[in-house]
């Protein structure tokens, strides 16, 4: 086998494809002088690199489970003045998680907590963060399935291990006593360990009822409130604006 071939069946052993794409191309530049046989290695490493980040940042995307992939630059900052949005941005550049700090997200149903939510864990999953997303009544069920089948340990190393957890809808079912305590467990154990994200359309306030005990609300609050953002959104729904839309396009007619 011939130099050239050996090479290229190597770089397809070694499973690197953009390096091997791009070679023949090099090989022509390099052989007319164009650029030094350094560059061109730096120039291809570069593009391999770029790839299998790319690549990896796509996989933890996947697996992180979000709803849907919308990201930041979706997001409609004029429609919610009361939002800041310098901090929002700042969340996005993910000093959060390097300081071990949560996100609060908390506003009336469609407000766009969610929204940001997936888009500061889309961010994080980008930057290979271990990130996932789940509603708080879905965590809560899995936990209980957990304890019953006396696993439970296990599920809790499961989710702590995450460097970022969302917890979507914090609020909007009713939580028994049971289900209270084990979501406790879980925010105990990633308490100053792991950053998680939740969304609420609830005021801190009303969580003793949310959690049916005033303590475990309290318990679980201070270990999420304290290193935190809180981020209260006032502004309409977004849901409802392409229906009032709609509708004051119908009356005008």
């Amino acid at each position: 086998m011939i130099p050239y071939n050996r090479l290229m069946n190597n770089l397809e052993v070694l499973k690197l494809e953009k390096f091997r794409n791009y070679l023949p191309n090099y090989l022509e530049t390099i052989t007319k002088k164009e650029i030094s046989f350094v560059d061109a290695l730096l120039e291809l490493t570069d593009k391999e690199i770029k790839f299998k980040n790319e690549r990896a940042s796509k996989i933890q995307i996947r697996v992180s489970a979000f709803p849907n992939e919308k990201e930041i630059y979706d997001f409609n900052f004029d429609f919610q003045p009361s939002i800041n949005k310098a901090q929002i941005m700042d969340l996005v550049s993910l000093r959060f998680i390097e300081k071990l700090e949560n996100i609060l997200f908390f506003g009336s149903s469609g407000v766009g907590k969610t929204h940001l939510a997936i888009s500061i864990g889309i961010e994080a999953a980008k930057k290979r963060y271990i990130t996932y997303f789940i509603s708080c009544y879905n965590l809560i069920n899995k936990l209980n399935e957990a304890y019953e089948e006396n696993r439970l340990e296990a599920k809790l190393k499961h989710y702590t291990k995450y460097k970022v957890l969302i917890i979507d809808e914090i609020g909007y079912l009713p939580i028994d006593i049971k289900g209270a305590n084990l979501l406790f467990q879980l925010i105990n154990r990633r308490y100053e360990k792991k950053s998680t994200i939740i969304t609420t359309n609830q005021p801190f306030s009303k969580w003793a009822a949310v959690f049916s005990d005033a303590t475990i609300a309290n318990a679980i609050l201070d270990r999420l409130i304290h290193h935190s953002h809180i981020v209260k959104i006032t502004g309409q729904s977004y849901r409802m604006k392409g229906k009032m839309e709609q509708f004051n396009k119908n009356k005008e007619e």
